[in-house]
């Protein structure tokens, strides 16, 4: 019998790499929407750092639902902009704009950055795992780009689009699923968590 987990997110993209993620291990990663007629808990994500947000979705989860909870937070950091949009990386260009406005606003500050060297980015994600309040488990993962000058790809989401990675000669956006999963963030994250668990998610 596969193991239950509930992911603390509305993103069906994250939802969905988590499932491919986690599929070999024999884990059932289920979203908001495997649990109809549940009240989906309300949670501030005001901490300071990715760490602190992803543990605080965990929480409310496990506490709601009384299931094993994954929770992550993730965003781009840009060396050239101290850190920017960092964990703000979701609402940058302010409450109720999309992934295009993000982009754009983005975009619209490294427009004068021209060297390759000064557009480096990482997008980081931290993965907060919560059973009880006995077990809990955080790691990070990253992955090292360059901000691309415009948009390139369909796939992924985000600002998957402008980040180019020099040793595929591609963006994000241009990499499957499959190729995406093996070197994001967020697999990287994964992998460390599955690994550090004192008490397996994976009987």
């Amino acid at each position: 019998m596969k193991k239950q987990v509930i992911l603390a997110t509305t993103n069906m993209g994250k939802v969905k790499e988590f499932q491919a993620l986690l599929e070999p291990l024999d884990i059932q990663v289920m979203s908001i929407h495997d649990l109809e007629g549940e009240r989906i808990p309300e949670v501030v994500e005001d901490g300071e750092t990715f760490e602190e947000n992803a543990l605080k979705k965990a929480r409310a989860f496990y506490r709601q639902f009384n299931i094993p909870a994954l929770a992550d937070d993730s965003g781009l950091e840009v060396d050239y902009l101290n850190g920017e949009p960092g964990i703000y990386s979701a609402r940058y260009a302010g409450e109720g704009k999309n992934d295009q406005d993000n982009i754009e606003k983005l975009l619209e500050k490294l427009k004068e950055v021209k060297e390759t060297e000064l557009r480096k980015a990482h997008f980081t994600c931290a993965i907060a795992f919560v059973d009880g309040a006995e077990e809990e488990t955080v790691t990070r993962g990253e992955c090292h780009g360059v901000i691309a000058s415009q948009p390139r790809g369909e796939n992924g989401f985000g600002y998957d689009p402008i980040f180019y990675l020099p040793e595929e000669k591609r963006t994000m956006a241009e990499l499957s699923k499959e190729e995406k999963n093996k070197i994001s963030h967020r697999s990287v994250a994964l992998k460390k968590l599955v690994e550090n668990l004192s008490v397996k998610i994976v009987d």
